[in-house]
């Protein structure tokens, strides 16, 4: 039968926590600490061998409390405070294939071929970034790209022309970042992101261009790195050479398999998954893919759990 530990209501098939969180990102963390301060026992995964990863390549933040400046700072911290969290603990390494909904409990699987049952679990996988295939306006028939522009080193970059598809925030962190960086960025990005280049659009070293069509060739004759052809949105056409190309086409939401309720763009809206089942961070919608919207839905999500293991209205 259920009991109750530190406050917290027990049931039958809660398994080895009350609260599974799924994902160690600003959200998971925050549903971690949260849930660690009312009392309960709290299971945070991570796929990748440290918490907050992503933030690590971030070099300039300007969208969070605490007196952080720089993304490995308060990943660091972040990271300090789960460690503190009593009574949870992390998996790292832990990648979730599978979430399975039951009336009594909530079960994952990993891609070990392990479960981990509790109560009730925090989703936040968060997003991954986007490829030319995921667009009808970029095509990378190469691979010529580097990777994510928020990958990019920007001390590599000094002295280089960049060609940047997409005008995604990480380009204006990088230019934050270092202000006076010489280097140039060659922007080709779909007129549905122009209300994203406000930021961007007065510095000097960014030429941006609204497209139709941009694919990426090699550069030409002997010369290394990269060429765009390029068909405008104006209905004109260009050619751009570059040392170097990056991708910042923006982000997609990366879901477990399994019972999470999803929308028509992949995000999993908090209000349509299953009773035991709580979505947190940039899995929700396109429209709060920020740090602090990310930690605020992660300690309400783990809230949401608690009030539900006490018998109370959320």
């Amino acid at each position: 039968m259920g009991g109750v530990t530190d406050g917290v209501r027990d049931t039958a098939h809660a398994g080895e926590a009350d609260l599974l969180v799924v994902g160690g990102g600003p959200a998971g963390c925050a549903a971690a600490v949260t849930a660690a301060g009312v009392g309960m026992r709290t299971l945070l995964l991570e796929a990748g061998p440290e918490l907050c990863g992503k933030l690590r390549y971030v070099r300039s933040l300007g969208n969070v409390l605490g007196g952080f400046s720089s993304g490995p700072e308060f990943a660091a911290a972040a990271a300090g405070d789960v460690a503190r969290a009593a009574g949870c603990r992390v998996e790292y390494g832990a990648r979730v294939v599978r979430l399975t909904a039951r009336d009594d409990h909530v079960a994952v699987t990993l891609a070990s071929g392990e479960r981990r049952t509790a109560a009730h679990a925090v989703v936040a996988t968060g997003t991954g970034p986007l490829r030319p295939a995921d667009t009808d306006w970029a095509a990378d028939p190469g691979g010529r790209a580097a990777g994510p522009l928020w990958e990019a080193d920007p001390a590599a970059l000094s002295g280089r022309t960049v060609l940047v598809l997409g005008a995604d925030r990480p380009l204006g962190t990088l230019l934050r970042a270092d202000p006076s960086a010489d280097v140039r960025f060659l922007v080709a990005h779909p007129p549905s992101d122009g209300y994203k280049t406000a930021e961007v659009r007065a510095d000097r070293r960014v030429e941006l261009v609204p497209v139709r069509r941009v694919v990426l060739r090699g550069g030409p004759g002997r010369r290394a790195g990269v060429a765009a052809e390029i068909a405008t949105a104006a209905g004109g056409s260009l050619r751009w050479t570059a040392d170097v190309a990056y991708l910042n086409i923006g982000s997609g939401p990366v879901r477990v398999p399994g019972d999470l309720v999803a929308d028509a763009g992949g995000h999993c809206p908090p209000g349509a998954q299953r009773p035991r089942v709580h979505v947190a961070g940039d899995l929700r919608s396109p429209r709060a893919q920020r740090i602090m919207t990310a930690m605020g839905s992660g300690g309400e999500a783990a809230l949401r759990a608690y009030y539900a293991l006490r018998g109370l209205p959320g």
